[in-house]
């Protein structure tokens, strides 16, 4: 074989092998990587998208926060509202339960001040009668001039 011969060998050689490689091996090669570059651009826009939505999201939420903070500080303020309610309740309460009480004592003082006074009134009317029987060494009866120790405790 001569080098012409070798050299034509090669040419078809090198001709089948890049029908062959053209015709069966480039089609799924190309294939593959044009399913690869559209995977590729497919996640890269649900990428776009999801960080498009994950921006959406944290408006929301930070939408959602500032309610929910607003929110809180409105039950906040009527709690204390309420809670000022509640101490002036309290407060109005026990003001009137004081003056209740009050009331109460000053009536049981008054009442002790008046059978006081009416004690005082019976020891007087009895040391006046021991006095008027020193005075007249006799005995003076007491159930007989009844009407007359009345009368002395009404005008003490």
């Amino acid at each position: 074989m001569n080098l012409n011969q070798t050299m034509w060998y090669q040419a078809i050689v090198f001709f089948v092998l890049a029908w062959f490689t053209m015709k069966f091996v480039w089609p799924p090669l190309i294939g593959a990587i044009d399913d690869r570059r559209k995977k590729i651009a497919d996640g890269l826009s649900a990428a776009d998208q999801g960080q498009a939505a994950m921006k959406e999201a944290e408006k929301k939420v930070q939408l959602e926060l500032a309610g929910a903070r607003e929110e809180g500080l409105k039950q906040v303020a009527n709690a204390e509202k309420r809670g000022q309610l509640i101490v002036e309740e309290a407060k109005n309460a026990a003001n009137a339960e004081a003056a209740r009480i009050i009331a109460a004592a000053q009536a049981e003082a008054a009442n002790q001040v008046t059978k006081a006074r009416e004690e005082l009134r019976d020891q007087v009317a009895a040391l006046a009668v021991k006095g008027a029987e020193q005075i007249l060494k006799r005995e003076v009866n007491a159930a007989a001039h009844a009407d007359l120790l009345n009368q002395l405790k009404t005008e003490l």
